[in-house]
């Protein structure tokens, strides 16, 4: 009896074997797919670009665009974000950055002019802190495009996303003063969602603060949530920062943040992304 228990024993062994074989060799497939998509949307140019109005919430005037750069539909990837955190992962995320960037300026300094604006609104371009250290990034590369394009350092703002976190502060703050002496101003996004961003916001000083959605969804009803917004609209308001609430989608949240004096708002109900850039909008309720 023992023989045979040990055989069965066995076989279960390389029945599970194989399975988990079967799931990593699937999993490898599924990775190198999403590879080959990924490289075909950077060589064929397909992203989508979109720009969203941000709106001075005392005035409802436009200030300025973010920039959101959107693949294709597809099984492969679901939504943009998981377009990104794939790059992330790759050997391209230079390349992806620069193409973004092109892309972001040169789309829109073709339909700005066609859609009332380039004069003085400002431009939000999403960065990783890791691409600033690229010496292409560094050399000039971006003033350089800036130039041909007829667009001054002074209307892009650098959006600091949260994909690569920052370790070490003392030399991103000196990476930071090299784009600051060039013209550039700096945002940092997602702010109030972790204790990283908050400490950032101490050490890098941006000139704008982006508030994460998650603290601006349902802010009118949350007193936590609206104890960390008054903590850094005090910390802006004593740095000189400009704060831009994202993720607007309720009547109530925009009443709530005018009420609270919040600088900026962005979201679907101040203005939606738009393939040029379009004013935004205070609905006239509130």
């Amino acid at each position: 009896m023992i023989k045979p228990y040990i055989s069965f024993m066995e076989d279960a062994a390389i029945l599970h074997y194989l399975r988990h074989i079967n799931i990593k060799v699937k999993r490898e497939i599924t990775e190198l797919r999403r590879l080959a998509e990924f490289l075909r949307v950077m060589n064929q140019e397909a992203l989508s670009t979109f720009y969203q109005p941000i709106v001075e919430l005392a005035t409802g005037q436009t200030m300025g665009h973010e920039a959101l750069n959107r693949p294709p539909a597809s099984q492969l990837f679901h939504s943009a974000d998981i377009f990104y955190e794939f790059a992330a992962k790759t050997e391209y995320t230079s390349r992806l950055d620069r193409y973004c960037r092109r892309v972001s300026l040169t789309r829109y300094v073709g339909s700005a002019s066609v859609a009332g604006f380039g004069g003085s609104e400002l431009l939000f371009i999403n960065v990783s802190p890791g691409i600033l250290n690229d010496e292409r990034y560094k050399s000039g590369e971006t003033v350089s495009l800036l130039k041909q394009l007829g667009l001054t350092p002074s209307r892009v703002v650098l959006e600091l996303t949260e994909r690569q976190a920052v370790h070490d502060y003392v030399g991103f703050e000196k990476t930071l003063a090299h784009y600051r002496k060039q013209g550039f101003r700096i945002a940092v996004d997602d702010a109030g969602s972790g204790y990283n961003s908050l400490k950032t916001l101490v050490y890098l000083k941006p000139e704008f603060i982006k508030l994460d959605k998650s603290l601006i969804r349902g802010i009118n009803g949350n007193r936590e949530q609206q104890h960390l917004l008054g903590l850094i609209r005090e910390y802006a308001q004593a740095s000189g920062t400009r704060v831009i609430a994202e993720g607007i989608e309720t009547e109530a949240e925009l009443k709530y943040l005018r009420e609270a004096a919040i600088d900026y708002g962005q979201g679907y109900l101040v203005g939606r992304p738009e393939s040029s850039p379009a004013a935004g909008c205070i609905p006239a309720i509130v």
